[in-house]
């Protein structure tokens, strides 16, 4: 796979001029005191999977707008805990994917913490099947999410999503198992995106970990990015010619990149040099503005499959391989 994207000696010193739309902190402040008027309302059920050292339950609990979400709750078997509070962790799906079958994404629970795999809204039908509708609206859009409510931001896609991936941290929080101060979040691709958005909206976070991270950096992005889902927003200007001005300054609401500078927490980022996906410039613009404590692990031969052991599919913007769990952040 050739090299899109700039050299790493320059990646490092790379600083690009990223502009904040003007009320972003009301804006997110105003989104996440309405989301937090809407009870959480959890439901939760055990699930038979087979599997003799993980509990598995099937979670519903409210998130924007009261929509229900679905998640998973992967906690090690009773028999495997000493009775003491358990790490958590929060793991965000990528592109079109959703939570999955019960006995997936069990990796994390085997290895001590409670998991917590949510389900993101309207997607689930590329390479995992999902559960949760997306009820919220929009107005003419391209095929993809990225262009769903573009014309404004109050509407559009991610707004909803990033308060689900918030309320699912507070959901976890809420668990008698887990220590309350020990919930950390990640996610590859679309999952590191939100992981970075949930890093600096919620202030329940002790650790974050983005895997090659979509949706940072949106203007270079779209200008780099040879296909989808970045160019889901070039089609979409292709179109609405005139919409060039709004359509990056609602994506801006939404920039992990920019959201990257109101969070706190240790982070650990990787980044694929070979990545086409998400160009490594992008995740390097995040992982700069990035305000806590932070580590990237770079992978000079990758493309978006980043850290996945084995081959993957090149465009498949995430894949089950692509989501390989790795417990690198002492919790």
């Amino acid at each position: 796979m050739p090299r899109i994207d700039l050299p790493l000696s320059q990646l490092w010193e790379l600083r690009e001029e990223l502009p904040e739309p003007a009320g972003l902190d009301a804006f997110w402040e105003h989104t996440l005191a309405e989301a937090a008027d809407v009870p959480l309302d959890v439901r939760v059920e055990p699930v038979d999977t087979l599997l003799t050292t993980v509990s598995t339950y099937d979670v519903t609990y409210a998130g924007f707008g009261g929509a229900p979400i679905k998640a998973w709750l992967h906690l090690p078997a009773p028999a495997l805990r000493d009775g003491s509070p358990l790490p958590g962790i929060v793991q965000y799906q990528g592109y079109n994917g959703g939570r999955g079958l019960p006995h997936e994404h069990t990796f994390w629970a085997q290895a001590g913490f409670a998991h917590l795999v949510m389900d993101t809204r309207g997607q689930g039908s590329g390479w995992t099947v999902g559960d949760t509708p997306d009820p919220g609206g929009s107005g003419p859009a391209q095929g993809g999410f990225l262009t769903r409510g573009i014309e404004r931001p109050e509407v559009h896609f991610y707004r909803r999503v990033y308060v689900d991936a918030v309320r699912a941290v507070e959901v976890l929080r809420s668990r008698p198992e887990v220590a309350a101060d020990r919930v950390s979040v990640t996610g590859h691709s679309q999952g590191g995106g939100i992981t970075l958005a949930v890093a600096a909206l919620s202030p329940h976070i002790a650790a974050a970990m983005p895997e090659v991270p979509f949706l940072s950096h949106f203007r270079r992005a779209v200008d780099i990015s040879p296909g989808d889902p970045y160019a889901e927003v070039a089609r979409y200007l292709g179109a609405h010619r005139a919409s060039t001005k709004q359509v990056f300054e609602t994506l801006a609401h939404f920039d992990a990149a920019v959201l990257s500078r109101r969070a706190t927490a240790p982070a650990l980022f990787s980044v694929a040099m070979m990545d086409t996906v998400c160009p490594p410039s992008t995740v390097f613009a995040a992982y700069h503005e990035y305000a806590g404590q932070k580590r990237i692990e770079v992978y000079e031969f990758n493309d978006h499959e980043g850290a996945a052991p084995s081959t993957p599919c090149v465009r498949c913007a995430g894949c089950a391989q692509c989501s390989a769990d790795q417990p690198v952040i002492d919790l």
